[in-house]
């Protein structure tokens, strides 16, 4: 059995914030990236957005096969990011894996690649497609993912940097993104 990300402060901080969305914005339809273990659905749940207008995706076998026992009334999808997804979100939420490989930690629920920012660009090229004209999507990253190619990206988006959190070696942050029509 492959194993699922478990939450962790990187999850605690989008989930304190994702509640924050929730209780301030009407949800229509929510997508959780990635979702491992569910917390962000959960939250989403919590918060009062009905369990059958979510959407929980995950590459992990594991991970999918969980969420459909814990989340049994909502869509549970085996997808490498958007790969198996067609529709559109108003509300999409992504806490991905953001570190840069090592010989230490060449694990997937945690690196995003080669430089630790490989899985975010790729999240960044496919989101307009999924984003819902005047919907939003939470990422979540860290000062240890290098920013220059996400930077790049970032400006084909309109950005808010909502929250963020010191740790001991990092810190993270919170992004909101729209969409910038030009």
């Amino acid at each position: 059995m492959s194993e699922i990300y478990s939450p962790e402060e990187d999850s605690y901080l989008l989930s304190r914030v994702v509640s924050d969305y929730c209780k301030e914005n009407k949800i229509e339809k929510v997508i959780d990236i990635g979702s491992g273990l569910g917390i962000q659905a959960q939250t989403c749940i919590y918060n009062g957005v009905d369990p059958k207008n979510i959407t929980l995706a995950d590459i992990n076998k594991d991970a999918v096969n969980y969420l459909k026992s814990k989340f049994p009334k909502s869509q549970i999808i085996q997808s490498n990011l958007f790969s198996n997804i067609k529709d559109k979100y108003d509300f999409i939420i992504f806490n991905p894996p953001y570190l840069p490989e090592s010989k230490h930690d060449k694990e997937p629920d945690t690196t995003g690649g080669k430089k630790g920012d490989e899985l975010i660009i790729r999240f960044l090229k496919q989101l307009r497609s999924h984003l819902a004209s005047k919907g939003r999507a939470l990422l979540l990253l860290s000062s240890l993912t290098p920013m220059v190619n996400v930077n790049n990206y970032f400006k084909t988006y309109k950005t808010k940097l909502i929250a963020k959190k010191k740790l001991f070696f990092e810190e993270l942050y919170v992004w909101e993104l729209g969409c910038r029509f030009t």
